[in-house]
């Protein structure tokens, strides 16, 4: 066993990184490995993040055009808006399991950015619509189509990047959502604007400029997807760099595609990973608010002056701008999630899932209690940012775990997306009922639950990953494989 000076292993650069390499971790790789990593992420981390913005946008119109002028010209005075909702909620829950399957069997060049364009095609037709129903309908198949992107560029992600890369790769992803989030409401001001041009109304140009920003993103989905490293042929690497990618993923034990057995399925289902892990994610997804907990406090306090016959404290633009500040710590801290697990971590995954999880706890709490001041009532909201992107490094350590099962990661990661939007579909039905806003008790005690569900899933996954006998997870003989002492 070879030894360094201090007596310990000596660990490969990738895993005890130079001051540049904490930076970017190309820094630390060897010149033919650094070009290829350029290539693949410009191309893949290109579509990626654009693909999950305009997919985030097109998610969130209908609650934009539903308050631009779409409720009153359609006659929406009853819970339309609600089953709307429900109907996007049903056909993103069906689809992504099967979708992600799929792509163990297909191609996903061709796979992804199909759906993409159909979305698109179905977010145009959106400006049609004359009745709820129609809407129902086109969510329904909206919803269906959107469900292959998330879980399925997760799942491509993870097919390509190593240990001491993939958390930010994923994160970087995850974080363009969560910048969608905070520009969407500019974007929707701009489009509304537009009411009358062309014969239509401002709500019908909203669902116009989503499909517009969309279609070119999802042709250029066939030129720049790479597949996954067993199956690619991309035009932008060459076969020596196909061959690279297929050996750095043999070294991190992330195996390629096998057949689809009833043994393989068995084997899955009696795993201690899906269970686990399914629990770990909707315990974090249902950790943070699934009402605009925020704006509502504002226009609470707007409400209260009115009623005592006083000037509203804060104008509409500023009670849907005040809200950015939540998702700018969102993105500020998933990128440092990231940055921190792939590099001064070693490649652990749990230390920022538990800070992300103490931040939950930390603002529940008190938001629970009510009996704060304004000023607290604000650091909470705005400090709960730190508790939501949590999500591409959930999945970035799934992955890892499941490295030795292609199909099962992809199942995981799918299984996972899925269980977490069928809780946020029933959950705040019980516990954020709007006759409850502003102060939500129930919703706040239930997100301090299930951040401490997160802490305890959190500890028992990292816990239990190495001692498990026989596991070819990244973390326990791909790390040894790739640590070797000699």
């Amino acid at each position: 066993m070879a030894l360094a000076r201090n007596n310990k292993p000596s660990f490969p650069e990738a895993h005890y990184p130079s001051w540049k390499g904490c930076l970017w971790d190309t820094f630390d790789k060897p010149p033919e490995e650094r070009r290829f990593l350029f290539k693949l992420d410009a191309a893949l981390l290109t579509f990626a993040t654009l693909g999950y913005f305009v997919k985030t946008l097109d998610q969130n119109n209908i609650n934009s055009a539903f308050v631009s002028g779409m409720k009153e010209d359609l006659g929406l005075y009853k819970n339309e808006l609600n089953y709307m909702q429900a109907c996007w909620t049903v056909g993103y829950a069906l689809g992504e399991i099967p979708s992600n399957l799929l792509l163990t069997r297909i191609r996903p060049r061709y796979w992804l950015p199909a759906m993409e364009i159909i979305w698109t095609i179905l977010t145009f037709s959106l400006s049609k619509c004359h009745t709820p129903e129609q809407i129902y309908i086109l969510r329904f198949f909206i919803g269906l189509s959107e469900s292959t992107f998330y879980p399925g560029m997760q799942y491509i992600i993870g097919s390509w990047y190593r240990k001491d890369e993939l958390a930010k790769r994923s994160c970087i992803f995850q974080a363009s959502g969560a910048i969608a989030t905070m520009l969407s409401g500019c974007i929707m001001a701009g489009a509304y604007k537009l009411r009358g041009v062309g014969g239509f109304k401002g709500w019908q140009w909203l669902f116009l400029i989503d499909g517009i920003a969309s279609l070119p993103i999802g042709v250029l989905g066939f030129f720049l997807l790479p597949d996954v490293p067993e199956i690619a042929n991309p035009w932008y690497l060459s076969q020596q760099e196909v061959a690279l990618a297929r050996e750095r993923m043999r070294l991190e034990g992330r195996k390629g595609r096998e057949p689809f057995s009833r043994a393989k399925l068995r084997k899955i289902l009696l795993s201690w990973h899906l269970p686990i892990l399914v629990v770990m994610y909707i315990a974090f997804s249902c950790a943070i608010p699934s009402q605009p907990v925020f704006q509502q406090y504002d226009r609470s306090i707007n409400n209260l002056r009115a009623y005592t016959s006083t000037d509203p404290e804060y104008s509409v633009p500023n009670i849907n701008l005040y809200p950015s500040g939540t998702y700018a710590v969102q993105v500020i801290t998933t990128l440092a999630y990231a940055w921190l697990s792939d590099s001064l971590f070693r490649g652990r995954r749990w230390p920022p899932i538990l800070c992300g999880g103490v931040v939950d706890l930390a603002c529940a709490v008190p938001l629970a209690v009510w009996d704060i001041s304004t000023g607290g009532k604000w650091t909470c909201y705005i400090l709960w940012g730190a508790g939501y992107g949590l999500s591409g490094l959930c999945l970035a350590w799934a992955q890892e775990i499941c490295s030795d099962d292609n199909e099962e990661r992809a199942l995981v990661v799918a299984t996972m997306n899925t269980m977490s939007h069928v809780f946020q579909a029933w959950l705040p039905q019980i516990v954020w009922q709007q006759v409850d806003a502003p102060e939500y008790r129930s919703g706040f005690i239930s997100c301090a639950a299930m951040a401490v569900g997160l802490l305890c899933m959190t500890g028992a996954t990292a816990y239990g990953v190495p001692r498990v006998p026989g596991e070819a997870s990244s973390i326990g003989a791909a790390t040894r494989r790739l640590c070797s002492f000699g």
